[in-house]
């Protein structure tokens, strides 16, 4: 692998791993600049992660919100009292902060009910993204089901799919499997045939793919003629598991959508920066704020905006040789939201201020395998564009991971998170992950150890995303890395962007070769399972 980023971290530290129990006291952290490794991953513990990961649960814990209690989604008063928490801790510790407003849209629940044939039955189910409202009472139609599926359903993927079904009535309800193109692909097809409402089933083809499904209904494949995407839909689309659907898929079948009136409500990203010598050239890091409605969301993502946080805390008395900029994204669940209405409202100027983007989204699955977004495309040739100098982000990476002796890694550089609008303006961006829905194979139970036949994450977007919920070790390892690369990014982005500064200071020592990923997914999609695809 290339050593791109090598020769802009030659002179670090050789503390890069505190043992358990060597922390500074609290109160000198707080208080000294943190300017080298050993001081810095000194004072980011994990005791510091945890305590705002305590913070998150009880805010979930603690919000009455009259739609979504029990959460922190986008919307709510668990979003809203998160963002007070953040802003908080940062401006107290002398951060200039700006409290970025973001249109998001709020769903209220669903319903799902069939009718016949008997017995009458209400399903659990969702509200996609990009859906429309109404109340629908009729026929349901499957488009090219399988009920037996070995994977790669290709139901509601074409215009065809449709062709041959009656979609004449004024009350007709496709039921469309999950799997192949997004799911506002399928949704935009059954809308254009004529339905009125659309049931989206999951695929039910292995355990991680059987449950409700509720996910964006805005991405298509393009290209599909009249919409390049994002959509929108005019017409309810829902969700459901694969044992619902194929219930819903039998002969006679009808059923009541109910999907109520959206609701465009106000959220703030939290953009927090630290000036530096050089105004001129950006170094930033984002994880998003907000969970799902299902749960608190303390991995999915209170482990990435806790350790964003913690880092953000224990540099704020740093004299940085670049201008650092911590965000946590408001309503990334609702289809990456809050950091797309942020870059699209920079100017060209601006933009090109910004050197470098990190995304850390999900850094402490239960069920873990380190991972680094693919920018080198040695293992996935990503479907975006990959901006020049992305590649040195993912190197730093590496070679950490290499230094402490950790096995990691790649995952498709994909844009299915926070970076996806960074990308799309040409900013170099790399990232860590964790892994979510995928399943761990017996390769990488022997490599990470865990559990092989589980997901990375076995309570992705379900109400058990709670404090328990994460393995330490992996927030650990992730949360010193997240601070080591924002801190050799603070005085050098020469790797990335050509832009010269300085070494870190401390003792000096040369981080090895990354010793390469291990090459455990061989041809998948490297468990990025965060996107709007079937």
């Amino acid at each position: 692998m290339r050593l791109t980023a090598i020769a802009a971290v030659a002179a670090l530290t050789t503390a890069l791993t505190p043992q358990s129990g060597t922390a500074a006291p609290a109160a000198s952290c707080d208080n000294r600049s943190n300017n080298t490794y050993q001081k810095l991953l000194e004072c980011v513990t994990l005791d510091g992660v945890r305590a705002h990961q305590e913070a998150f649960q009880k805010i979930a814990d603690n919000s009455t919100d009259p739609v979504y209690p029990g959460t922190r989604a986008a919307g709510t008063d668990g979003y809203a009292d998160s963002v007070d928490y953040v802003a908080g801790l940062l401006r107290d510790a002398g951060y200039e902060v700006t409290l970025d407003p973001v249109d998001i849209t709020f769903n209220f629940p669903a319903v799902l009910r069939q009718l016949t044939p008997a017995p009458e039955a209400e399903y659990p189910t969702g509200v996609f993204t990009g859906s429309g409202s109404g109340e629908v009472q009729g026929n349901v139609i499957p488009v090219d089901v399988d009920l037996t599926p070995e994977g790669g359903s290709t139901s509601g993927c074409e215009a065809a799919d449709f062709a041959g079904l009656d979609f004449s009535g004024d009350n007709d309800i496709a039921l469309i499997q999950r799997g192949t193109c997004f799911f506002g692909t399928k949704a935009y097809y059954a809308e254009q045939a004529g339905a009125e409402a659309v049931i989206i089933m999951n695929e039910g083809n292995t355990p991680e793919r059987s449950g409700l499904i509720v996910a964006d209904g805005t991405s298509v494949d393009e290209p599909i003629p009249g919409a390049p995407g994002p959509v929108t839909h005019g017409i309810p689309v829902v969700g459901a598991s694969f044992a619902d659907g194929a219930l819903l898929a039998r002969a006679g079948s009808t059923a009541y959508v109910q999907v109520l009136p959206a609701e465009t409500r106000t959220d703030y990203n939290v953009i927090a920066e630290l000036p530096g010598k050089n105004t001129d050239n950006v170094v930033m890091a984002g994880a998003h704020l907000d969970s799902v409605v299902e749960g608190p969301g303390i991995n999915d993502n209170g482990s990435g905006s806790a350790a964003l946080l913690e880092t953000a805390l224990m540099m704020a008395n740093l004299n940085p040789e670049n201008t650092l900029r911590f965000a946590w994204w408001a309503g990334e669940e609702q289809g990456l939201v809050g950091s797309a209405d942020y870059v699209a409202g920079l100017s060209e100027a601006e933009r090109d201020r910004i050197a470098l983007y990190m995304n850390y989204d999900m850094v402490g699955s239960p069920n873990y395998i380190f991972m680094v977004y693919d920018a080198d495309e040695s293992t996935f040739e990503a479907p975006v564009p990959v901006p020049a100098g992305s590649e040195a982000i993912e190197d730093v990476y590496e070679a950490y991971y290499t230094k402490i002796g950790e096995p990691y890694e790649d995952t498709e550089f994909s844009g299915r998170s926070d970076y996806e609008a960074f990308i799309l303006a040409g900013i170099p961006s790399s990232g860590l992950f964790t892994g979510a829905e995928e399943i761990k194979t017996p390769e990488q139970e022997r490599i990470w150890g865990g559990e092989a036949g589980e997901q990375f994450d076995p309570c992705y977007h379900e109400a058990c995303d709670t404090l328990g919920n994460v393995d330490l070790h992996a927030l650990e390892v992730n949360s010193d890395l997240i601070a080591f690369a924002m801190l050799t990014f603070a005085y050098s982005t020469d790797s990335v962007n050509g832009v010269d500064g300085k070494k870190v200071p401390g003792p000096a020592f040369t981080l090895p070769e990354p010793a390469g990923p291990e090459g455990t997914f061989a041809g998948e999609d490297g468990g990025l399972a965060h996107g709007a695809t079937g």
